[in-house]
């Protein structure tokens, strides 16, 4: 069993849908509300912090480094992490500084996370130098990934796909989701292999073509289950990941996540992102009108977070119109 240290709320609930599944004349659907995992607005990096945190104090680190998009959801649950474990936090964030400070990077800063802006094709440049001024001024650094999407990381939705077997009687034939840096992907596809979980995997990816996004995600998911203590090989053809629906780009909101955003919110009373699980619930609102899932079959939305984008000046006046 991998070290981990408690911070997530879990078991985090399921819900039916009922008038989002009675609106759209759809399969019945299931909410999984990993937003509710309660660390600083919750999300599904709250998970992976568990586990690499732990992995983090076991190697003796005292700095927590990362990086991210400006309103990078993973980079604000990190340094609310470092906060609560009294870790100090440094936040590599690829963009131009905003003039306004708001949603994340706004609660970035009130956790107390240092930030360095860098342009997006330096990301990972302007990352290792951050990492090693850190180390040769004695900070002891824990990188941790992009989206914590290593095989430690990775590993938290392996056991949660265990935590949701524990909660319905019967699995869901299908579970949907926003798929981007890999890491709950190939997490959830190792456990649902480990803990034999019948479930249909599928990711909707918010940025990356399919082949892309389908290889990143078989390799870490080989990786989560040596980690694990059984190692499997994954292909790429056994990952289920659907492109359709990235639009405009990362980040880009357009009409189909207006949409789906309004629909949840007027319907079931659930507030969605615009750029992870906007995008993730437009595909399923179209993928269940083109008849992709058969009547009697049951979908379960795994809501991954997000919460404070709504709040970001880029997206609140779109939202709403």
């Amino acid at each position: 069993m991998l070290p981990k240290i408690p911070i997530a709320h879990l078991p985090t609930p399921i819900e039916e849908l009922p008038a989002l599944s009675e609106r759209l004349g759809g399969p019945r659907l299931l909410i999984k509300r990993d937003d509710q995992t309660g660390l600083a607005f919750g999300g599904n990096k709250t998970r992976k912090l568990e586990y690499l945190l732990a992995q983090a104090q076991e190697g003796g680190a005292k700095l927590l480094i990362t990086t991210g998009a400006g309103q990078s959801n993973h980079c604000r649950q990190t340094a609310a992490a470092a906060a609560r474990f009294g870790f100090d936090c440094a936040l590599v964030l690829a963009g131009e500084e905003p003039e306004k400070i708001t949603s994340n990077l706004l609660l970035d800063r009130l956790l107390g996370a240092e930030i360095v802006w860098t342009k997006p094709e330096k990301r990972d440049e302007t990352l290792r130098a951050v990492f090693s001024q850190a180390e040769e001024t004695g900070r002891r650094p824990f990188l941790i990934p992009y989206g914590g999407s290593s095989a430690v990381g990775a590993s938290a939705y392996a056991f949660a796909i265990r935590e949701l077997s524990g909660q319905l009687p019967a699995p869901p034939d299908w579970i949907v989701f926003a798929s981007s840096s890999g890491g709950t992907q190939a997490g959830l596809v190792a456990g649902a292999r480990l803990f034999d979980v019948k479930s249909q995997i599928l990711g909707i990816s918010v940025d990356e073509p399919s082949p892309v996004l389908g290889s990143r995600i078989a390799d870490l998911t080989s990786e989560v289950t040596d980690a694990l203590g059984e190692k499997i090989a994954f292909s790429p053809e056994e990952i289920l990941v659907n492109d359709e629906y990235t639009g405009a780009g990362y980040g880009v909101m357009d009409k189909p996540e207006h949409e789906a955003m309004h629909l949840f919110a007027k319907t079931e009373g659930i507030l969605l992102d615009p750029v992870y699980t906007g995008r993730a619930a437009a595909g399923l609102i179209d993928l269940v009108r083109q008849g992709f899932f058969s009547p009697e079959e049951t979908v379960l939305f795994w809501h991954t977070g997000g919460t404070p984008a709504l709040f970001a000046e880029k997206y609140a006046k779109i939202i709403a119109s």
